[in-house]
Protein backbone atom coordinates (compact mmCIF):
# COMPACT_ATOMS: atom_id res chain seq x y z
CA UNK A 1 0.00 0.00 0.00
CA UNK A 2 0.99 3.45 -0.88
CA UNK A 3 0.90 6.32 1.52
CA UNK A 4 -1.95 9.11 0.46
CA UNK A 5 -1.16 13.03 -0.98
CA UNK A 6 -2.93 15.23 1.56
CA UNK A 7 -4.98 15.51 -1.28
CA UNK A 8 -5.86 12.25 -2.03
CA UNK A 9 -6.44 11.66 1.92
CA UNK A 10 -9.18 14.22 2.31
CA UNK A 11 -10.95 12.46 -0.41
CA UNK A 12 -10.84 9.05 0.79
CA UNK A 13 -11.87 10.70 4.30
CA UNK A 14 -14.86 11.67 2.37
CA UNK A 15 -15.74 8.59 0.66
CA UNK A 16 -15.11 6.52 3.42
CA UNK A 17 -17.90 8.71 5.27
CA UNK A 18 -19.91 8.24 1.56
CA UNK A 19 -19.47 5.19 1.13
CA UNK A 20 -19.65 6.12 -2.79
CA UNK A 21 -20.45 9.04 -4.33
CA UNK A 22 -20.06 10.86 -7.85
CA UNK A 23 -17.54 13.77 -8.27
CA UNK A 24 -20.39 16.48 -7.57
CA UNK A 25 -20.95 15.00 -4.40
CA UNK A 26 -17.58 14.80 -3.03
CA UNK A 27 -16.88 18.18 -4.02
CA UNK A 28 -19.93 19.62 -1.83
CA UNK A 29 -18.43 17.43 0.85
CA UNK A 30 -15.52 20.02 1.18
CA UNK A 31 -15.71 23.08 3.06
CA UNK A 32 -15.15 26.63 1.53
CA UNK A 33 -13.23 27.13 -0.51
CA UNK A 34 -14.10 24.31 -2.47
CA UNK A 35 -11.82 22.81 -4.98
CA UNK A 36 -12.44 22.68 -8.58
CA UNK A 37 -14.50 19.41 -9.95
CA UNK A 38 -11.97 18.96 -12.66
CA UNK A 39 -9.67 18.97 -9.43
CA UNK A 40 -11.63 16.31 -7.55
CA UNK A 41 -12.20 14.17 -10.64
CA UNK A 42 -8.54 14.32 -11.33
CA UNK A 43 -7.79 12.70 -8.09
CA UNK A 44 -10.21 10.29 -8.00
CA UNK A 45 -8.80 8.79 -10.79
CA UNK A 46 -5.45 8.78 -9.50
CA UNK A 47 -7.02 7.06 -6.47
CA UNK A 48 -8.58 4.59 -9.01
CA UNK A 49 -5.05 3.97 -10.63
CA UNK A 50 -3.18 3.56 -7.23
CA UNK A 51 -6.02 1.02 -6.41
CA UNK A 52 -7.89 2.82 -3.33
CA UNK A 53 -10.65 3.78 -4.97
CA UNK A 54 -13.38 1.87 -7.70
CA UNK A 55 -15.87 3.36 -10.03
CA UNK A 56 -18.97 2.15 -12.14
CA UNK A 57 -20.76 4.24 -15.25
CA UNK A 58 -24.33 4.77 -13.73
CA UNK A 59 -25.80 6.65 -16.24
CA UNK A 60 -23.21 9.10 -17.90
CA UNK A 61 -21.37 9.56 -14.51
CA UNK A 62 -18.62 7.75 -12.54
CA UNK A 63 -20.13 6.77 -9.41
CA UNK A 64 -16.89 6.31 -6.88
CA UNK A 65 -16.55 3.89 -3.71
CA UNK A 66 -13.66 2.54 -1.54
CA UNK A 67 -11.80 -0.13 -2.44
CA UNK A 68 -9.61 0.04 0.45
CA UNK A 69 -11.19 0.25 4.01
CA UNK A 70 -10.23 3.46 6.26
CA UNK A 71 -9.13 0.56 9.09
CA UNK A 72 -6.93 -1.02 6.83
CA UNK A 73 -5.29 2.69 5.90
CA UNK A 74 -5.20 3.40 9.53
CA UNK A 75 -3.17 0.44 10.16
CA UNK A 76 -0.96 1.15 7.17
CA UNK A 77 -0.55 4.41 8.67
CA UNK A 78 -0.02 3.69 12.17
CA UNK A 79 2.66 1.17 11.09
CA UNK A 80 4.55 3.88 8.96
CA UNK A 81 4.28 5.78 11.88
CA UNK A 82 5.58 3.34 14.37
CA UNK A 83 8.65 2.26 12.20
CA UNK A 84 9.24 5.31 10.46
CA UNK A 85 9.43 7.36 13.77
CA UNK A 86 9.97 5.26 17.02
CA UNK A 87 11.77 2.32 15.39
CA UNK A 88 8.87 0.07 15.83
CA UNK A 89 8.97 0.73 19.49
CA UNK A 90 5.44 0.93 20.76
CA UNK A 91 5.96 1.82 24.23
CA UNK A 92 8.60 4.76 22.73
CA UNK A 93 5.17 6.23 20.97
CA UNK A 94 3.15 5.90 23.70
CA UNK A 95 5.61 7.99 26.08
CA UNK A 96 5.79 10.79 22.99
CA UNK A 97 2.17 10.66 22.54
CA UNK A 98 1.85 11.01 26.40
CA UNK A 99 4.44 13.97 26.99
CA UNK A 100 3.00 16.06 23.69
CA UNK A 101 -0.45 15.83 25.37
CA UNK A 102 0.30 16.02 29.01
CA UNK A 103 -1.65 12.84 29.91
CA UNK A 104 -2.20 12.42 34.01
CA UNK A 105 -1.70 8.75 35.31
CA UNK A 106 -5.19 8.15 35.29
CA UNK A 107 -5.81 8.85 31.41
CA UNK A 108 -2.83 6.70 30.64
CA UNK A 109 -4.18 3.82 33.06
CA UNK A 110 -7.40 3.83 30.87
CA UNK A 111 -5.09 3.97 27.69
CA UNK A 112 -3.99 0.14 28.41
CA UNK A 113 -7.57 -0.85 29.98
CA UNK A 114 -9.26 0.17 26.60
CA UNK A 115 -5.84 -1.71 24.51
CA UNK A 116 -6.07 -4.84 27.49
CA UNK A 117 -10.46 -4.93 26.34
CA UNK A 118 -9.78 -4.53 22.53
CA UNK A 119 -6.28 -6.97 22.54
CA UNK A 120 -9.36 -9.47 24.54
CA UNK A 121 -11.95 -9.19 21.96
CA UNK A 122 -9.39 -9.41 19.42
CA UNK A 123 -8.11 -12.96 21.01
CA UNK A 124 -11.53 -13.98 21.18
CA UNK A 125 -12.40 -13.91 17.56
CA UNK A 126 -9.56 -16.05 17.01
CA UNK A 127 -10.46 -18.67 19.16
Amino acid sequence: MKQLTKAEEQIMQILWELKEGVVKEVVEEFEEPRPAYTTVATVLKVLEKKGFVNSRKVGNVNLFSPEISKKEYTGFQFSSLLKNYFNGSFPKMATFFAKQNNLSIEELEEMIKIAEAGLDKENDKDN
